[in-house]
């Protein structure tokens, strides 16, 4: 075979070329050098694709306005108070707006902040893994954590982008900013207690108000509004009327129960809680709990939520009708709304079902999974007839 540079040779085709313009070695064509076309432009090979390619080489993103999965600023966005918001960053182990920083127990000193902390102990916990750092691998606890304070308040001082009108403001002050000061934060009509449904920014509300039709209607529109509004308050005052109505019973037991962690005994194991064994109203009980009601891979939800149910581990001469709610125990900080269920107990009916702890939301959800041990408190009414 015969090879000639320049020329039209079986060695010199289009695949000796492609091999070596893909090698990075210059080829020559016919008519002399040629460049690749991509260079021009942001492909792969060009200009764009190179500073792709350094920037993922680097660690930095390409797009600096990019969110990342959990819904935080990239670092290079978020350090911009200069040297010291670099140095920051650089052992803080994510990029949230930070205003409690805990330091676990990690040997190269990596911070991370309070709702990240959570939120990884609980994955930990429904993993039935140790939890580790998300940077260097190392184990952490949260027995051993604590906050660090110098690095709170180093925090506060860096610039933090306010959601509304995007301008930068030292993160001590954006909280005031974006309820008090920002012309853009949402906010609602004057008359939305006789029914008007807007929400605008704030620089708009005056010319709304001016032309808001809700002042100026009829009595008899206002009275349905109104009946609307009391139909909604009479559901809240129910509650609490019924909780003082059961406190007038003759028997009436409170304890505080204590949510063990275990494990099923399924191929796939599945986290579920109980507690040991205690006596209220004369009675043995036991109450269990699970999370997701019991869904096989609860820790790629983002949504969690807890369920509980109590179980009458004595024997009853007679149906045993009770009411019981759970609330938050005295050294916990976890919020929840009462919820009274009822339910008669007898021999061959001594467990109620599944229902629903009512935690505000998923971040109550992730600090009772990332205790060691969920502390509540349990009030029984017995119900006479």
């Amino acid at each position: 075979t015969v090879r000639r540079r320049g020329g039209r040779g079986a060695a010199a085709g289009p695949a000796a070329l492609c091999r070596r313009v893909g090698s990075g070695r210059p080829a020559r064509a016919a008519a002399g050098r040629r460049r690749p076309r991509a260079r021009r432009g942001a492909g792969p090979g060009g200009s764009g694709g190179a500073r792709q390619r350094t920037a993922a080489a680097s660690g930095r993103r390409p797009d600096a306005h990019a969110q990342d999965a959990a819904g935080h600023r990239p670092r290079a966005e978020a350090a911009r108070g200069g040297g010291a918001g670099r140095a920051l960053y650089s052992v803080l182990c994510c990029t949230a707006s930070v205003y409690q920083v805990w330091q676990p127990p990690c040997t190269n000193g990596h911070l991370m902040c309070a709702g990240c902390f959570i939120h990884l102990l609980a994955d930990a916990r429904l993993k039935e893994e140790q939890a580790t750092c998300p940077n260097c691998r190392c184990e952490i606890s949260k027995s051993l954590c604590c906050r660090n304070l110098a690095v709170e308040k180093a925090v506060s001082e860096l610039p933090s982008e306010c959601g509304f009108c995007l301008r930068q403001f030292p993160r001590s002050l954006l909280e005031r900013h974006q309820k008090e000061e920002c012309q853009d934060r949402v906010t609602q009509c004057k008359y939305k207690r006789i029914g008007c449904p807007w929400h605008g920014p704030f620089h708009e509300l005056t010319v709304h108000e001016a032309a808001c039709a809700h002042p100026t209607k009829t009595g008899s529109e206002l009275m349905e509004i109104l009946d609307g509004m009391d139909q909604s308050h009479r559901k809240e005052m129910q509650l609490y009327n019924s909780i003082f109505s059961l406190l007038s019973f003759e028997k009436i037991g409170y304890t505080e129960v204590q949510f063990r962690p275990y494990r099923t005994d399924d191929f796939i194991t599945r986290l579920y809680y109980e507690t040991p064994r205690f006596t209220v109203l004369n009675q043995t009980w036991v109450l269990k709990a699970r999370v997701n009601d019991s869904e096989r891979n609860p820790n790629l939800s983002c949504k969690r939520t807890l369920s509980f149910q109590l179980l009458l581990k004595s024997k009853v001469t007679a149906p045993l009708e009770c009411s019981f709610l759970l609330l938050k125990g005295p050294y916990d900080d976890v919020r929840i709304s009462p919820v009274i269920y009822h339910f008669v107990f007898t021999n061959e009916s001594n467990e109620t079902d599944y229902v629903p702890l009512p935690i505000i939301d998923s971040v109550e959800c992730n600090k009772l999974l990332a205790a060691k041990n969920i502390n509540l408190r349990l009030f029984l009414f017995q119900i006479q007839k």
